[in-house]
């Protein structure tokens, strides 16, 4: 059993009564194993027939599955082709919760590693907009492999502080997501290190900063749009304790249900300022369910959506390169390369006015408001590849966010052929028999359907383009 910290059990014991000795015995259980089915490239059901391990579906998330712990998901071919996401089982519960609809704008405030990121992409599907953003560089930097991996492609990954965004997207999100950062109790029987640092003071702590992050959360929401707030925490002062503040700090804001599931247990209002509408959020508690812990609130903004706001031009000079549409010579040779490998015009339209360049590179890039140049971008829209002396190369993250369907030119691996884990480690392969009906030039290298990235044909052999800093060692 996880060594537990004395005053965190007694205020266990206080807020939960009877429930105390079952909700303690959870921890002496064996920590579950989740991953998240990426939709975007397969269903549910295609994963379960092809695991190459085996599964039991999360009956509270569609996409979600359980997996057995003795077995190594990371090290398979697909899941360095973005199939799924290794992911707790109660922390996919926020991002499916949230209400989705297809062409939404979408902040995932607080969004690194990206578990939550992906999901909400999955669930846009390339429509509409998704803002990931989170405060630290270095996990920002691992928000974007994430999304990347997993093919997504109306993305802007942002490294910003929320009061930073707040000032450019005020009124702009149709949904956000808050999974904010907490004194994490939900993760004590996953993390035992965690455990070891709490104490008595962290939750005061974090339920602080929660009232900053949710506060210019509000301000980016339009009236009529929803947000999910969530922690991995029990701790009331960070669950209907930040909620009832909320609530009472904008009147403008309500409760809304979510979605139910029979094992949820509804929020406590004395935990909170007596406000009975606190019923109307989640606990996913260890012992009630498979999974870790969980809180969940759903809010509405009141009000009608209003038309569209317009943006003041801000300066640009501390972020981005000035971006424009292709000149003719870099639209000639992003054409080439698109008839090369037979791409359908469905992905990219060379005619369209989201095609731009920036910094010698192309990018596919849905519309932002204007002053968002002020803004530090690790990813502004789906980069397509960089224009170099006479030629157009391809990026890592457009190969991820093809199918063979949409690319002619593929080369497609069986999942246990021994060149699949060459290519991903950077070799160059044979391809004798697939070469037959190919021309020499890119191609999109895939395990079975699932792209893995881009290679060079002449004769018989791939020159290996698959990125260096994905690559294995």
């Amino acid at each position: 059993m996880t060594d537990l910290p004395g005053p965190f059990l007694d205020r266990m014991k206080h807020m939960l009564k009877g429930e105390y000795q079952d909700f303690l015995a959870s921890y002496g259980k064996p920590r579950l194993h989740g991953l998240r089915v990426n939709t975007m490239k397969i269903t549910p059901q295609r994963f379960e027939e092809i695991s190459p391990f085996s599964v039991k579906p999360i009956p509270w998330v569609k996409d979600g599955f359980y997996y057995e712990g003795d077995v190594h998901p990371a090290s398979d071919p697909y899941y360095t082709a973005g199939l799924y996401y290794l992911q707790e089982p109660s922390a996919m519960t926020p991002a499916s919760r949230l209400p989705i609809e297809k062409g939404d704008k979408v902040l995932d405030l607080c969004a690194a590693p990206g578990g939550k990121s992906t999901h909400l992409a999955a669930r846009l599907y390339d429509t509409g907009i998704l803002v990931a953003n989170d405060i630290s560089a270095s996990r920002a930097k691992a928000l974007l492999y994430n999304l990347e991996v997993f093919g997504a492609g109306n993305i802007f990954v942002t490294n910003e502080i929320p009061g930073k965004l707040s000032e450019v997207f005020e009124g702009w999100f149709d949904k956000v997501l808050v999974d904010a950062p907490c004194s994490g109790e939900g993760m004590f029987r996953k993390a035992c290190d965690v455990a070891k640092t709490w104490d008595e003071q962290r939750p005061w702590y974090f339920a602080k900063i929660q009232k900053d992050i949710v506060s210019n959360a509000v301000k980016m929401l339009k009236p009529g749009g929803m947000m999910l707030y969530s922690t991995c925490t029990f701790s009331p002062e960070e669950n209907e304790g930040t909620i009832s503040w909320l609530l009472w700090k904008y009147p403008e804001m309500e409760l809304a249900d979510i979605a139910s599931y029979e094992g949820f247990r509804p929020g406590v209002p004395d935990w909170g300022d007596g406000n009975e509408e606190l019923k109307k959020c989640v606990h996913i508690w260890p012992h009630h369910m498979e999974g870790e812990g969980h809180f969940l609130a759903l809010l509405r903004k009141k009000g009608q959506q209003l038309q569209e706001k317009t943006f003041e031009k801000r300066s640009r000079k501390k972020a981005l390169s000035p971006s424009r549409g292709l000149s003719k010579e870099e639209r000639r040779l992003l054409g080439e390369f698109l008839r090369e490998t037979r791409i359908s015009d469905a992905k990219i339209c060379l005619e369209s006015d989201h095609v731009e360049s920036r910094g010698g590179r192309a990018y596919l890039i849905p519309k932002l408001p204007d002053a968002s140049g002020s803004l530090h971008f690790l990813r502004y829209g789906l980069l397509l590849g960089e224009f170099k002396k006479n030629r157009f190369e391809p990026s890592q993250a457009f190969a991820m966010s093809l199918t063979p369907e949409l690319c002619g030119e593929s080369i497609c691996l069986q999942r246990n052929d021994e060149r699949v884990l060459r290519y991903l480690k950077g070799e160059t392969i044979q391809v004798p028999e697939e070469a037959c009906s190919l021309k020499k030039g890119w191609k999109l290298m895939c395990v079975d359907q699932y792209p893995l990235g881009w290679g060079k044909l002449q004769n018989d052999v791939v020159k290996n383009k698959y990125l260096s800093a994905w690559r294995k060692k």
